[in-house]
Order: C-alpha cells, then sequence, then structure tokens
C-alpha cells in the first residue's frame, strides 16, 4: 500500500509533555511527520493517517543530535489547543 509523509511545523508558546515523551519539552517550533496510507477502496486519492512523529528538540536549537518520536495526533492536537488557550 502506497504511503506517503507529509511534513509541517507546529509552534508552542509554553513547555509541554506528551505521552511517550521523557521529559518536558520547551516552547518552540517542532517538526512534526505524518504518515499516510492511500485508501484503495475510494473512487478519488484518500489518504488515512496511520503515524504521527515529533521531532526533538525544537528546531531553534542548535543540536546535532535529534530524536524522532511517536505521538498520538489527537493528544498533540489537544496540547496545541491548551497551548493557544493559555497564550491569550
Amino acid at each position: 500500500m502506497p504511503t506517503r509523509t507529509t511534513q509541517s511545523i507546529v509552534h508552542f508558546f509554553a513547555p509541554f509533555a506528551l505521552r511517550g515523551i521523557d521529559e518536558m519539552q520547551p516552547a518552540g517550533d517542532y517538526a512534526i511527520d505524518q504518515d499516510e496510507d492511500l485508501i484503495d477502496d475510494a473512487s478519488w486519492l484518500a489518504y488515512r493517517r496511520v503515524a504521527t512523529f515529533i521531532h526533538l528538540p525544537a528546531v531553534s536549537t542548535n543540536e546535532m543530535t535529534t530524536q524522532l518520536v511517536e505521538i498520538d495526533s489527537s493528544e498533540l492536537e489537544a496540547a496545541l489547543k491548551q497551548d493557544q488557550e493559555q497564550d491569550r
């Protein structure tokens, strides 16, 4: 089944935590990868998200070592929403 990866950047205004990440992460911009599989039964091109990954540390750091951690996409969306509400 063909898979595609879409990449984006998300911004956290405050430190945050997600399951699967051992410690709090500082505010900043984070690269996100989402893997999606092509749905064969659709009469048009359609994809289903199968995995979401966050790149650690934040994009703005000068760290040479990075880590790719699988996270729950709905938990990421909830954390971003909470972060934006706190920033108001």
